[in-house]
């Protein structure tokens, strides 16, 4: 075994492996999206083994390693670009089996999405299969699956309904719980005699705790609130949960800093259901429940202390209080932002990652959660990101690892400080790293005077005194951030992908964390005025081209915008309100008109209800301003998009075809908002490049301004 502290040593022998072998190329679209994608990292309760979901170029297995080597080995043998995620996996309590889920949910006229056009169909189901090899058992259809801490009893939701299998058994699945509502949040006591989980009413929600023996349901403490993030004690005799008051719904896509009733910590005594809060946020900042990365917002630590996100002092941090009540400890001050978040075996510590004195990448830390020490950042000193990090049963720590120019993989760090990259078997013949850019921070000021972070990719060819074409790149969420280096989500994993091949293809390219996105604080992410409210951002857009249009090696009449989803209405707010500074543009199903953008998760919103807020967010919109949009478009979009309907597309190509505006598209058949497809990625891609080759690289600067 291969124990490494400095993992850039790996960068090197990629590239001299690759040298060597001759197999080295030109840096493709084609490689670096068949770079492997690590996700959904789990550790067993026993045995100190880990598990993961690796998607290769579109096929989706569970891998899986184990001390002391750590060298992995696929449990699933699935094969093929079919569409078909896995995602959730758990091991069960004795380390022998793994839960997980296959395929997506279905749509709200019951579809599943099939961008394969599988004669057989698709569904989302759970599934098992044994660790150490075999044929996976389909258990049922639904997701959410939970496996019991004591036997082999398994339970999950479909339709929301709770279901439930005993592995041990030939049964076969049934039906667990007879209840009204939508379940979620699973969470089982301690010695798998009971299920406590989130009744979900439209308008509230209740904690519900199921007895297996004698079948009883029972609602703890219910109120006209939304009762959340059940948690159990380690003696499984109380449990503890989460209350957000009972308020009219929140506009969505606009700022919300505080509401008028914060949230609360509740506990109760499971046997006698008699509870009370034991602490409440204050009013103002963090009276507005904002939630971290982790399969529970509420963590039952030692000595009976509770472990909570919040964000009292503008940034989301981790806090505890004890049970009995009391003030809530800080145990990550600072400015900066907690993540991913998971609590030790033995409930003693907190391991988490954050943006802590390096605000553009992520790093692991732990902290105890009495707060009785300062957070301690992991051994490995980095020079990339490190996230979902899990403590394993042998006391090590496992997470995902990537720097700008290592693709995502998975890590293990020792308690001596060692760090093991399962990299053997993973990477693409010929995938040389030396050949990506290193992104450089760039900081530019937005049109209203707000500081803006990027990143800068340069073109190793550029020559002093040129002038290239370069292209802004807008990310999607809008809670997201992009990083200094490969990212931790997919969708935005193959972004940076596709702006390392853009620069390879001689553009500057500038990834801009625009108002609104995450890690630099709540007063960033909550902007006065952005998206639905006013469009801000427009702001950030603005700045973004002026910053480039003033650069010495930029050709200003050649600047390019693209972007997906959130990203793609920011690439249509550019077209549309500066066409004389942004010469063309790709538009991945981008919002364009925020009332129908609403609507597409509320079918029930009403212009009507609210015209000022209604118009306001109509001018926020692109087609507000469609007659000033003179620049070309190619619009990529799929036709089984669940949040950003397909409409939105339909409406702005008819707008543009009637104002002469050059429009080109790409529609993917039976294709969803995160494309599933791996060859419609690529496609995507290709075609954007191939768009602006010819919009904007081949084009002289005198014939860019013609048009």
């Amino acid at each position: 075994m291969t124990r490494i502290t400095r993992l850039a040593l790996t960068v090197a022998a990629l590239a001299l492996t690759a040298t060597l072998s001759g197999q080295s190329a030109q840096l493709s679209i084609d490689m670096l999206m068949a770079t492997p994608f690590p996700t959904d990292l789990a550790a067993a309760p026993t045995g100190g083994a880990i598990a993961w979901v690796s998607s290769n170029s579109g096929v989706h297995n569970i891998l899986t390693a184990q001390g002391p080597d750590h060298k992995w080995r696929a449990v699933t043998t699935y094969t093929g670009d079919d569409g078909l995620w896995i995602t959730e996996p758990g091991f069960t309590s004795d380390a022998k089996t793994i839960v997980y889920v296959r395929g997506d949910g279905a749509n709200r006229q019951g579809e599943s999405p099939n961008p394969a056009q599988l004669q057989d169909g698709t569904d989302q189901a759970v599934f098992a299969v044994p660790v150490a090899g075999g044929t996976p058992k389909r258990l049922g259809p639904g997701s959410g699956v939970v496996p019991s801490p004591k036997g082999q009893r398994v339970a999950w939701v479909s339709r929301g309904q709770i279901w439930s299998v005993d592995l041990a058994t030939t049964e076969a699945a049934a039906r667990l719980v007879n209840a009204r509502g939508a379940a979620s949040g699973l969470s089982w006591s301690p010695d798998g005699s009971m299920l406590a989980f989130t009744s979900g009413r439209g308008t509230h929600s209740y904690i519900g705790v199921f007895t297996l023996a004698s079948k009883e349901l029972r609602y703890i403490d219910p109120s006209l609130d939304r009762d959340g993030n059940a948690v159990w004690s380690p003696d499984g005799s109380r449990i503890a949960w989460i209350r957000q008051g009972a308020a009219p719904r929140a506009r969505m896509f606009s700022p919300r800093r505080e509401v008028d009733e914060p949230w609360s910590l509740r506990v109760a005594d499971v046997k006698t259901g008699m509870a009370k809060q034991v602490w409440r946020a204050d009013a103002g900042y963090g009276s507005a429940f904002q939630a971290v990365v982790a399969d529970s917002q509420l963590h039952w630590g030692a000595g009976d202390r509770l472990v909570f996100p919040w964000e009292k002092d503008g940034w989301l941090h981790l806090y505890s209080v004890p049970v009995s009540g009391g003030t809530a400890a800080l145990l990550t001050p600072g400015n900066f932002e907690v993540e991913y978040v998971n609590i030790a075996p033995n409930g003693a510590r907190m391991v988490f990652n954050s943006n802590q004195d390096d605000i553009d990448h992520r790093h692991v830390w732990t902290v105890p959660v009495d707060g009785s020490t300062k957070p301690v950042r992991n051994a490995v000193k980095s020079i990339g990101s490190e996230w979902q990090p899990v403590m394993t049963s042998d006391g090590n720590v496992a997470a995902m690892h990537a720097d700008a120019q290592m693709p995502p993989h998975i890590m293990v760090i020792y308690p001596d400080g060692n760090a093991h990259s399962l990299l053997e078997n993973t990477l693409p013949a010929g995938f040389d790293p030396t050949k990506l850019v290193t992104p450089q921070q760039a900081i530019f000021t937005a049109t209203d005077g707000m500081p803006i972070h990027s990143q800068l990719f340069m073109p190793k060819d550029i020559k002093a005194g040129e002038k290239r074409p370069a292209l802004i790149f807008f990310h999607g969420g809008s809670r997201r951030q992009m990083l200094l280096n490969w990212h931790y989500m997919y969708y935005y994993r193959n972004s940076y992908a596709m702006n390392q091949w853009l620069a390879s293809q001689g553009y500057i390219v500038l990834s801009v964390n625009y108002r609104s996105g995450i890690g630099y604080g709540m007063e960033f992410r909550e902007a006065l005025n952005y998206g639905a409210s006013g469009g801000a951002e427009f702001n950030d857009v603005m700045g973004a081209g002026l910053y480039l249009k003033n650069r010495a090696d930029v050709d200003p009449a050649r600047i390019g915008l693209w972007g997906g989803s959130y990203g793609g209405y920011l690439t249509a707010m550019g077209l549309s309100r500066a066409s004389d500074l942004f010469a063309a543009g790709v538009d991945f199903h981008g919002v364009h008109d925020w009332n129908q953008g609403i609507r597409t998760f509320q079918p029930d919103y009403n212009v009507l209800d609210d015209p000022d807020f209604s118009r306001k967010a109509f001018e926020a919109s692109p087609m507000s301003r469609v007659d000033t949009w003179k620049s070309p478009v190619l619009l990529i979009h799929g036709d089984d998009d669940r949040n950003v309907s397909f409409i939105e597309s339909i409406n702005l190509i008819t707008a543009l075809r009637k104002r002469n505006v050059e429009v080109e598209q790409l529609v993917f058949p039976d294709e969803v908002h995160d494309f599933l497809r791996h060859q419609n990625w690529v496609r995507g891609y290709k075609a954007t490049a191939e768009f602006f080759n010819r919009r904007l690289k081949n084009k002289t600067a005198t014939e860019t301004q013609r048009h």
